[in-house]
């Protein structure tokens, strides 16, 4: 069911997924939002503290990328549970597309309403690096209106994805506790829901009035970083400024921050 429920997406299907986070996340060239969780599993026999994650608990990680419907785009599974997010990201297939430039992402569009090119990017939590297709929020506690602004909202596209997980596991209610099974089965079980998850969102439909709808509330040498850090961040001075700008602002933005 794997290239019926979770194929790789083409051209036209990033632009529809973009189209799909400005529609309801006021999120413009989004290609996804992107987490990752910890699989709760039984300490496998000679492990030593590879599977021992950051709370104390044994686990594999399970890197997913999701779209505004809450289905699942990529996943990758079975990375050791003490591994980072951003590990996580930069040693998946997804992280290598990325850099061979083989994920057919489209090319730089402007910002609906303005005259302003920016590219298309996935969007994380604090625990990603930024890059040229990959957006974080802002770090720090005392930043300019601007800048929550921009937090504010990269928030609420990243939302999907940790809703996604959310009804993965209170659907497949076998993620509720540790599976007692071999590495390669519990790899085999984690992908399986996450297929049968989008099979399901398919199956059932979507209603999107929920609580998304919101009224409240390396491999370069140094100096290739460096550039790829100065773009990525003209990226998202970028997008901060047209979310205060007449074109890209929603009503309720400021009193949300």
């Amino acid at each position: 069911m794997k290239k019926q429920c979770l194929p790789t997406p083409t051209d036209e299907a990033w632009v529809a997924i973009a189209a799909g986070f400005w529609e309801r996340g006021n999120f413009p060239n989004c290609l996804g939002a992107v987490d990752g969780k910890h699989v709760r599993i039984v300490k496998p026999l000679h492990s030593g503290s590879l599977y021992q994650n950051y709370k104390h608990f044994f686990s594999i990680g399970l890197l997913a990328v999701a779209d505004a419907n809450y289905n699942f785009v990529y996943v990758d599974v079975g990375s050791y549970g003490k591994d980072s997010d951003s590990t996580l990201f930069r040693n998946s297939t997804l992280w290598n597309e990325l850099e061979s430039g083989t994920l057919h992402i489209p090319r730089p569009a402007p910002l609906p309403g303005s005259d302003v090119t920016v590219p298309y990017a996935f969007v994380g939590d604090e625990a990603f690096g930024l890059s040229t297709h990959l957006l974080r929020p802002y770090s720090g506690t005392h930043l300019t209106v601007r800048k929550r602004v921009f937090n504010y909202r990269l928030s609420r596209a990243r939302r999907y994805v940790e809703c996604s997980f959310g009804i993965l596991t209170n659907k497949w209610r076998i993620f509720h506790r540790a599976l007692d099974v071999n590495m390669d089965f519990c790899v085999d079980i984690v992908k399986c829901c996450c297929i049968l998850h989008n099979y399901v969102r398919a199956r059932d439909g979507f209603n999107f009035a929920d609580t998304l709808t919101v009224t409240g509330l390396d491999e370069y040498a140094n100096h290739d970083i460096i550039a790829v850090n100065r773009h990525s961040n003209r990226f998202r001075d970028a997008l901060s400024n047209y979310f205060t700008s007449d074109a890209g602002q929603v009503p309720w933005q400021l009193g949300s921050i």
